[in-house]
């Protein structure tokens, strides 16, 4: 997610917000955690913020194939899921929004905007769980601390 331009305070707000939420969510990753912790984290700190969370879109597994299992929702519930052991790969990827969480496509078919015509905005990395918790593979150079 990148700001171009001048944006306006509430925009870098919800912009904020959703790179926080992506970031609660990697905070669960770890053996013995469930994919219901991710959505949980993530979910409850949009809410917080004032903001909704799109659950029509899910991060998904990292394999073979293009939207693999397991699911992870942006919603859900602490302890649910399926556990989370050494080895998983996967996407984590809030989709906040300013307003509502519903969605339309587009007549192309590709392009998702809002219901309500308010902002959204997401943030994704692609996270592998490690023996103690996790690697972010798609860690940019500006993002390394």
């Amino acid at each position: 997610m990148y700001l171009v331009g001048e944006c306006s305070v509430d925009a870098k707000k919800l912009c904020e917000v959703s790179r926080e939420c992506l970031l609660k969510g990697i905070e669960q990753v770890k053996p013995g955690n469930t994919i219901g912790d991710i959505g949980f984290y993530i979910n409850r700190h949009a809410t917080r913020n004032g903001f909704s969370e799109v659950e029509v879109y899910c991060g998904r597994g990292i394999g073979r194939e293009m939207h693999e299992d397991p699911p992870v929702s942006r919603v859900g519930k602490k302890g649910k899921g399926i556990k989370l052991q050494k080895g998983m790969v996967f996407t984590i990827e809030p989709m906040i929004n300013e307003g509502k969480p519903d969605i339309k496509h587009l007549s192309d078919d590709w392009t998702v905007v809002t219901l309500d015509r308010k902002l959204s905005s997401q943030w994704e990395h692609t996270i592998a769980v490690t023996e103690n918790g996790y690697e972010i593979l798609t860690l940019r150079d500006e993002e390394r601390e």
